[in-house]
C-alpha cells in the first residue's frame, strides 16, 4: 500500500472490516475498471463517442445498415477491445470472490474481463461481446467460432443476420439480468462500486436499490461520481488497480 496516500490508507482500514464482516458484498463495476486494461470509456474527451458517431450502435440503424454497423463493431469491439486483458483490480475482485468475501459482481462492461480474471458469479447487465446472437432463430454462438472476415456475419444454422449479444441503443435491458441485479442489490449489506460514474440509466439505479435496502456503499473511483455525495459511505480515491489489491490484502489478512 506504499503507493497510497495516508487518507486512502485510513479509508481502506475503515472499509476492510466492513467487507470482512459482511454476509453479502456485491461488487458493481463500470467503465473505469476497464480503462486500466486499455479500453477507452464511451464518454468524455478521450471516449469512443469523441471519435465515433454512436448511431452505429442504434438497433434501428443496425437493422437498416448492418454492414455499416458491423464494420465499426468489428474495429472497436473485436479488433481492439478483444485484445485487452484483466488488470490487478479484476484479479483482486476475483480473489475476494474465491475467498468468500464477495458474493457476486454486477458489471456494466461487455468485455468479459471479470471472467478472464477468474470470477464466476458475474451478471453482465449490458450483455457481452463474447457471444453473437442470430436475429432470426435467436441461437447464440461464441464469437471465437464465427469468422468476421466477411461482414455482416451470417448464422451458420439458418442464414440469419448475426449481432453481438450486448444491448444496443434503443433496446431494453434483458429481463433476467435486470431482475438478478436488483435481487443482488436488495440482498447486499455492502455494495462496492468500482469505476462507475452513475450516469447510465437504468444501471445507475442499482446502487440506490442497495442503499435503500440498508447496504453500506464503498466507492473506488479516480474522481467523485454522482453517488459520492448522495449514497457513498466510504470513498476510496484512486485507481482501482492500486486501491483494490490493497483493500483485498487488508480484508484477507485476518482470515
Amino acid at each position: 500500500m506504499k503507493l497510497l496516500d495516508n487518507k486512502v490508507k485510513e479509508n481502506i482500514l475503515e472499509a476492510s472490516p466492513v467487507i470482512r464482516d459482511s454476509k453479502c458484498t456485491v461488487v458493481f463495476t463500470g467503465a473505469g475498471i476497464s480503462v486500466e486494461s486499455g479500453i477507452p470509456p464511451f464518454r468524455g474527451p478521450d471516449g469512443l463517442w469523441a471519435k465515433y458517431n454512436p448511431i452505429f450502435l442504434d438497433i434501428n440503424h443496425f437493422r437498416s445498415n448492418p454492414l455499416n454497423s458491423w464494420k465499426l463493431i468489428k474495429e472497436i469491439f473485436f479488433d481492439f477491445i478483444s485484445e485487452a486483458r484483466p488488470n490487478a483490480a479484476h484479479y483482486a475482485i476475483s480473489e475476494l470472490e474465491k475467498t468468500g468475501y464477495v458474493h457476486s459482481i454486477i458489471t456494466q462492461n461487455i468485455d468479459n474481463l471479470h471472467q478472464e480474471a477468474g470470477s464466476t458469479r458475474v451478471i453482465e447487465y449490458h450483455g457481452t461481446v463474447k457471444n453473437l446472437k442470430c436475429m432470426e432463430c435467436l441461437r447464440r454462438f461464441s464469437s471465437e467460432d464465427i469468422s468476421l472476415k466477411r461482414l455482416p456475419p451470417i448464422c451458420p444454422e439458418c442464414g440469419g443476420l448475426l449481432r453481438p449479444d450486448f444491448v444496443f441503443f434503443g433496446e431494453s435491458i434483458p429481463e433476467e439480468a435486470n431482475q438478478l441485479s436488483l435481487k443482488e442489490a436488495e440482498n447486499a449489506d455492502v455494495m462496492l462500486l468500482v469505476g462507475t460514474t452513475g450516469e447510465i440509466m437504468p444501471a445507475s439505479l442499482i446502487p440506490y436499490t442497495a442503499k435503500d435496502s440498508g447496504a453500506t456503499i464503498i466507492e473506488v473511483n479516480i474522481s467523485e461520481s454522482t453517488y459520492s455525495s448522495k449514497i457513498t459511505d466510504i470513498f476510496l480515491h484512486g485507481k482501482a488497480s492500486v486501491i483494490l489489491p490493497g483493500l483485498a490484502q487488508k480484508v484477507m489478512r485476518h482470515r
